[in-house]
């Protein structure tokens, strides 16, 4: 096994015990990053020179004792919303061509204080404005879309060319492109990971969490990441917390929620059926399932696009009308019908939130966690429009994407993506864990817990 194909997990026990140094980790990420980039296009940019720095630094301080802790010497991607001093923020788009950041997220703050290594920032969907991340390719098939708008991060951590990255999440951002490219998505609870320096699609709905190879990766990055940051608003006060789960698979006592309702609605078979296992899979570990009924099912997704429309269009108000040709037409069009919003129909849309975050603390009180689908289908062809479903219902692709995974945005809920097996064609099918506010350690948990029953699971077979 060559050193890019270890989980940060494997790669920190190796690193902490002398068996493998952050320069041959970091060597081994950017030869693979040689190999398969000009296929996958995950990256914006990676600057080689400075991570092998870096990573003799964090070799310098290992032989002296200075060990920081799981994160220590282990290469990243971070998607280019997230601002690094005298590192270029594009946002992927050429709106953003010139700009640089001036100083350290909160996050990448935290990330580098743990001691981990910037490989390279990683492709967006320009802005976080859309669902597929159409300058990147899929890592188990290149002819299929990424998913997004965190693609460049899910395809680098599926490839190999990142042991973990960041991605941000306002619609499903984190947990689509980790389902399609299988991978661990984990959306955290809204304000359990700060913001600040991180370019925003739409405020009340966007949150910054982690894409790894595990359900471990994900633990050990969230503990490093979670913490209150006075200069993000909603940034919330929470105590420090370890998320790495136990060893253990037994998850006797635990309730799992079964949507009789809406996520099991318009489905691609194979993908129902491999969710549908895997929940059985934690039955036989001894969860209890109980049946639920998802709340307001019909204010879903417009609640999601009443706040993320006129929330987006605030943001970029004078950059649209100052440049508006140097936005990409989709991102363009979307911007443009936010300024067609009342404050009537946005008002609208957050009482509808509150009402939704009542109505699903009343299920969870019910039951621990819920299992579901993350999306409906495997990737879609890059050219692909509409989805036909077998009922004859034609659905357009990134409102199909968005479908399963606007929910936790809406209520600021933890949300967790884990692989569950592959389609017919190969492809890969996530299932979606959902909790209450603060249950990212009953998430962690349950994912954990069915990660332990499977196979290992390989790198994407990029060709």
């Amino acid at each position: 096994m060559q050193p890019y194909e270890l989980s940060l997990a494997a790669a920190a026990e190796a690193i902490r015990t002398r068996r493998l140094s952050p320069v041959e980790l970091v060597d081994s990420l950017l030869g693979r990053i040689e190999q398969v980039e000009p296929l996958l296009d995950a990256y914006v940019t990676v600057d080689a020179e400075r991570a092998r720095r870096a990573a003799r630094a964090a070799e310098h301080d290992s032989a002296h004792g200075r060990h920081r802790g799981p994160l220590h010497g282990i290469p990243m991607g971070l998607k280019d919303l997230i601002d690094v001093a005298d590192w270029a923020t594009t946002a992927s788009s050429r709106v953003r061509a010139d700009h640089r950041a001036r100083a350290d997220s909160a996050v990448a703050a935290r990330l580098t204080a743990a001691g981990a290594i910037l490989l390279g920032k990683t492709h967006t969907h320009e802005f976080a404005y859309g669902l597929t991340t159409p300058q990147t390719r899929n890592a188990w098939d290149r002819g299929r879309v990424a998913g997004g708008s965190s693609g460049g991060s899910a395809v680098a951590v599926a490839s190999g060319t990142a042991t973990f990255a960041l991605g941000t999440d306002t619609g499903g951002s984190i947990r689509v492109p980790a389902a399609l490219n299988g991978v661990v998505g984990l959306k955290p609870t809204y304000g359990l990971v700060p913001r600040h320096g991180v370019t925003s699609l739409s405020w009340s709905l966007d949150h910054v969490g982690p894409i790894t190879r595990t359900v471990e990766d994900a633990a050990l990055v969230l503990t490093a990441l979670a913490g209150h940051d006075p200069r993000d608003p909603a940034s919330l006060a929470t105590p420090a917390v370890d998320y790495r789960p136990g060893a253990g698979t037994d998850l006797t006592g635990l309730r799992i929620g079964l949507p009789r309702t809406y996520y099991f609605d318009h489905l691609d078979p194979e993908v129902e059926a491999a969710v549908r296992h895997a929940i059985g899979q934690l039955e036989a570990l001894g969860a209890r399932l109980v049946e639920v009924d998802i709340p307001m099912t019909r204010y879903i997704q417009p609640t999601q696009w009443g706040l993320m429309v006129p929330e987006a269009t605030a943001y970029h108000e004078r950059t649209l009308r100052a440049v508006p040709e140097l936005y990409q037409a989709d991102v363009r069009v979307l911007l443009e019908a936010g300024e067609l919003m009342t404050a009537g129909d946005y008002l609208r849309a957050q009482r509808s939130r509150t009402l939704m975050r009542r109505e699903w603390a009343r299920v969870l009180e019910t039951v621990d966690v819920i299992a579901a689908p993350t999306v409906p289908m495997t990737a879609s062809a890059a050219d692909q429009a509409t989805v036909t479903w077998p009922d004859g219902t034609v659905e357009g692709v990134s409102d199909a994407l968005v479908r399963l995974s606007a929910p936790a945005n809406i209520t600021g809920l933890p949300a967790l993506s884990i692989p569950v097996g592959h389609d017919s064609a190969g492809m890969p099918i996530g299932m979606q864990l959902l909790g209450r506010p603060l249950g990212e350690r009953a998430l962690l948990r349950v994912g954990h817990a069915h990660e332990q029953t499977q196979p290992a699971r390989a790198l994407a077979p990029v060709a």
